[in-house]
């Protein structure tokens, strides 16, 4: 190789954007132990990409046997869920520069669902929540002939609910369902707003009725928690306290 060649390689390796990032990840493998454990993974990745990422690399390049749930990568299935340095995040939107790289990256399930493997939870208690709520439009009558039709002002009254993505950071994210699974929790209530509030829908009396049941919309204790880990921005604690409203006035 000639001296021009090399004087290139190493101004280009001097130049790589790589750094090398710890990534300290909760382990269970309940065929190997009952207990969790810890286990440090360094990994050369440049601080741009997403803790996801870093979890690919690990996956495909360190260890296969590491158990994390994904799907679109991009923030819209909301499957990648879990607590990056101790708050609920989107491992798909979650940048390696914003989150201290210098120090290690804690990468741990979601709090409050029975964990399977790694970084996998039973979601099936918050699914079952969101059941319960009928998160579906329900109307009375013959099928209509039509479109039902809705004004501008009308479809924005629930408008910042319907971006709502099942991630569970919300609801996994609130002291009470960590110490009562019964509780419907944020991401049930905010799909229950989001028909409740609908003018095209006739069962919100329903849905008030299902929320106003002892684990309901009464346990919420306004601590924001759920609001702050939304990754899609919704104003999750204003449409608990918009239920709470309705519950006691009967005004949608």
């Amino acid at each position: 190789m000639s001296t021009a060649t090399l004087d290139k390689v190493e101004a280009e390796s001097a130049a790589s954007p790589y750094i090398t990032v710890t990534f300290r990840i909760r382990r269970f493998n309940p065929e190997v132990s009952d207990e969790a454990m810890w286990q440090d993974f360094e990994v050369e990745i440049d601080p741009k990409e997403r803790v996801l990422d870093g979890l690919h690399k690990i996956k495909w390049e360190l260890d296969g046997t590491l158990t994390f749930r994904r799907s679109c990568a991009h923030g819209i299935c909301g499957s990648d869920a879990m607590r990056i340095n101790g708050k609920n995040r989107l491992a798909c939107k979650t940048l390696i520069k914003d989150i201290n790289p210098a120090k290690p990256i804690t990468v741990e399930p979601i709090k409050g669902l029975t964990v399977l493997k790694d970084l996998v939870v039973d979601m099936e208690p918050f699914f079952q929540a969101y059941r319960d709520v009928m998160p579906f439009l329900i109307t009375k009558g013959n099928e209509p002939t039509r479109e039902r039709l809705q004004s501008a002002e009308d479809r924005e009254r629930f408008d910042d609910t319907t971006k709502c993505i099942l991630c569970a950071a919300c609801t996994s994210s609130c002291p009470v369902f960590w110490n009562d699974g019964q509780y419907f929790g944020p991401a049930a209530i905010v799909n229950a707003h989001r028909f409740i509030f609908d003018s095209r829908d006739e069962a919100g009396e329903q849905r008030l009725e299902i929320l106003n049941d002892k684990d309901g919309v009464w346990r919420c204790r306004t601590t924001f928690n759920c609001t702050d880990a939304c990754p899609r921005g919704i104003e999750v604690t204003k449409a608990i306290q918009e239920v709470k409203r309705a519950l006691i006035t009967r005004r949608f």
